[in-house]
């Protein structure tokens, strides 16, 4: 596994890794956990050459304080990564990815103006802009993004179709701790009590599943808020019953949509978010 920091050696090591397609290609915001590890697993049983990227991306971050407080642990992250199997590790400075300021305006129309869209305006912007330099630098021939950033995953498959870009988009189940709490680097912030508490987000959306015969779309959705926010240590943002591609509010279970609820909640000042598949 070599790690690299700038763009010209990682040009370097992908010719000397020579094959005949691109790599496989994990992108990170690194504070890795079992979760983007199990991303690397598949990227590495599918392709013959897999790069992950470790690189906090500021241009995604709408909350300053956010951008500070994102973990960053590459020694750790170099540890996990080794065993995998994973080829190259790019973890560059900024102005490597932004040599100079990014002012590309990507539209994503309804998509961007729901959930995450609504409540980080610029943030899916900020996305774009840093997927598709990697997806320059690196040329992958497939890119694997985690279901749990449900939203994440519809904005960069329509940003691949904007730009006509030869990348497949593989999506990967959500990895969940013993308790159920979704993987995410930024449980790592949370403090033991609160942990234990969020674990209530999935518990929550779990129960939501089975009640889906017993209530209508926004008795469900309004039950959700309620039980989770009867915690003192949760505040919901939002919870939206949603469909998987359009990602727009459904009123009814009767449409052919798969639907999916996804929700951000606040536990202290770290905010998390899941989702659950109703069909």
């Amino acid at each position: 596994m070599k790690l690299v920091r700038t763009v010209e050696d990682l040009q370097q090591e992908l010719m000397k890794a020579g094959h005949e397609q691109g790599p496989g290609f994990v992108p990170t915001m690194g504070a890795l956990h079992q979760g983007h590890l199990s991303l690397v697993k598949q990227a590495v049983a599918e392709n013959k050459v897999v790069v992950v990227s470790i690189f906090v991306n500021p241009t995604q971050f709408n909350d300053p304080k956010d951008l500070e407080r994102y973990p960053r642990t590459l020694e750790a992250d170099l540890a996990l990564l080794e065993p995998t199997g994973c080829s190259i590790v790019f973890a560059p400075p900024v102005h490597e990815i932004y040599p100079e300021k990014d002012t590309r305006k990507f539209n994503f129309g309804d998509l961007e103006k729901v959930m995450e869209g609504r409540f980080r305006p610029g943030h899916f912007n900020g996305v774009a802009q840093v997927v598709s330099r990697l997806f320059e630098l690196v040329k992958p021939a497939k890119a694997y993004f985690g279901l749990k950033d449900f939203q994440q995953l519809a904005i960069i498959k329509n940003m691949v179709k904007q730009l006509q870009l030869p990348v497949e988009i593989v999506p990967c189940a959500i990895v969940r701790e013993p308790g159920g709490l979704a993987m995410s680097s930024r449980n790592e912030l949370l403090t033991s009590e609160q942990r234990e508490n969020a674990v209530a987000i999935s518990k929550t959306l779990f129960k939501a599943k089975e009640l889906r015969g017993q209530k209508n779309v926004r008795e469900l959705a309004e039950w959700v808020i309620s039980e989770v926010n009867n915690n003192p240590f949760l505040e919901v943002e939002y919870f939206e019953i949603v469909d998987d591609e359009q990602l727009q509010p459904v009123k009814s279970w009767d449409d052919n949509s798969i639907k999916v609820g996804c929700i951000a909640v606040y536990c202290g000042k770290i905010r998390l978010i899941d989702n659950i598949v109703f069909n």
